[in-house]
């Protein structure tokens, strides 16, 4: 999932004009130290160590401070899909017997 910024990050001579979130959002170590609701509540420390750790390319927390508000709403949109089910559980033989 790729998010073409408004307001391109500047570093040195080089510009990043698009972040991907990357494959490691899949794992659950990307979440290491943060609390999950922190995350889907989009506080902003929370989701800033958790896209340093899962854009490519790799931003830092730095980066993501001094971003545009809209980039950053975009970028934290793009990770929410992967944090949350993607449809209802199917109920288990217990709950089904029991109607």
């Amino acid at each position: 999932m790729a998010v073409t910024l408004t307001k391109p990050i500047k570093r040195g001579n080089d510009e990043i004009t698009v972040v991907t979130i990357t494959e490691t959002i899949k794992q659950a170590g990307s979440l290491r130290g943060l609390r999950l609701v922190d995350v889907l509540n989009f506080d902003f420390e929370s989701t800033s160590t958790l896209l340093s750790r899962v854009t490519s390319p790799a931003l830092t927390t730095a980066d993501i401070a001094a971003m545009d508000t809209q980039d950053y709403v975009a970028l934290a949109e793009e990770i929410t899909p992967f944090l949350t089910k993607a449809a209802p559980s199917v109920p288990g033989a217990a709950a089904t017997a029991n109607k």
